[in-house]
């Protein structure tokens, strides 16, 4: 696992007064400094791996690039420390001929934390970003069978989840055949989307039409708003949506799908896409509730 995971001593309790010690297995916190250009853009704590992913996909979220063409070249900063050595923490990319330099409204001269992607922005219409790509027009339409069986996909190809227990995961899935393309692991849900962003577009696959953004956690608005900088029109997630990721995927025509679990889901916009189920009318159910 390298830098993804490292071992500390720890001691189990249990309630009847048993303890253990023994070594076990956290998942590496690290702030990686995105350079553009020479100049200092925005720094993010993240799981080291994937670090070229999470620069572009980032400079996607943020409107810098949309293109394969656009993100030229990225590499590590050696002289990052004191002593010279080279902490893999600092990444300068140099971005196509022709591209603009990003606003310098854009900086973040601090930490962002693993749990907030949106703390260097202070109002939402701060942080609205308009999208190349219009998810409105897609025609993606996904039987609700096959989009049940993608929890379970995401689970079983968390590898570092299942020894460490503390990572979020992002994975993209084929909408037509149930495909899943890739699969990325961070401590910030945030950081795992922007992996997965920046993937697909240094594969030169964007807009991801007919696409399928399947997140192991919530959907907040900040993954909307990622997933249609990428041209993805159906974001599905195993927890609730905020109100105002739903706010926004009602304004792009993006389908929103929350506690996609077992043989339910909630559609909170975009139903038009999803195929083949019923809506629960049983008592207790929740309201916009589809079961297969």
């Amino acid at each position: 696992m390298g830098r993804i995971t490292t071992r500390r001593r720890v001691t189990r309790v249990t309630v009847d007064g048993g303890a253990v010690r023994r070594e076990d297995l956290l998942a590496v916190e690290e702030p990686l400094e995105i350079r553009v250009g020479g100049r200092a853009l925005a720094i993010t704590m993240r799981t080291p791996g994937h670090d070229f992913d999470l620069a572009a996909g980032f400079l996607v979220s943020e409107g810098v690039v949309s293109r394969a063409e656009h993100f030229a070249t990225a590499r590590y900063c050696a002289g990052a420390t004191v002593d010279g050595e080279n902490t893999y923490n600092v990444l300068d990319v140099t971005l196509g001929p022709g591209v603009p330099a990003p606003d310098p409204s854009l900086e973040r001269n601090f930490f962002t934390t693993s749990s907030c992607g949106l703390c260097g922005k202070a109002s939402i219409d701060a942080v609205r970003t308009l999208s190349a790509f219009d998810v409105a027009e897609d025609d993606l339409r996904i039987d609700a069978g096959l989009l049940a069986a993608f929890p379970d996909r995401l689970r079983a190809g968390q590898d570092v989840f299942e020894k460490t227990g503390g990572l979020h995961a992002a994975a993209l899935f084929d909408g037509s055949t149930g495909e899943m393309l890739v699969l990325r692991e961070d401590v910030g849900r945030h950081n795992a989307v922007d992996k997965l962003v920046g993937w697909a577009l240094t594969q030169g696959l964007l807009p991801l039409r007919g696409m399928v953004l399947m997140v192991s956690g919530r959907a907040s608005f900040e993954l909307t708003q990622k997933a249609s900088m990428a041209g993805i029109p159906f974001l599905a997630a195993v927890s609730a949506p905020s109100s105002l990721a739903v706010d926004l995927a009602v304004e792009v025509g993006m389908t929103v799908v929350g506690f996609l679990r077992g043989p339910s889901m909630v559609v909170y916009s975009g139903e038009e896409r999803l195929v083949g189920g019923l809506v629960a009318a049983h008592p207790g159910s929740r309201e916009g509730a589809v079961s297969l």
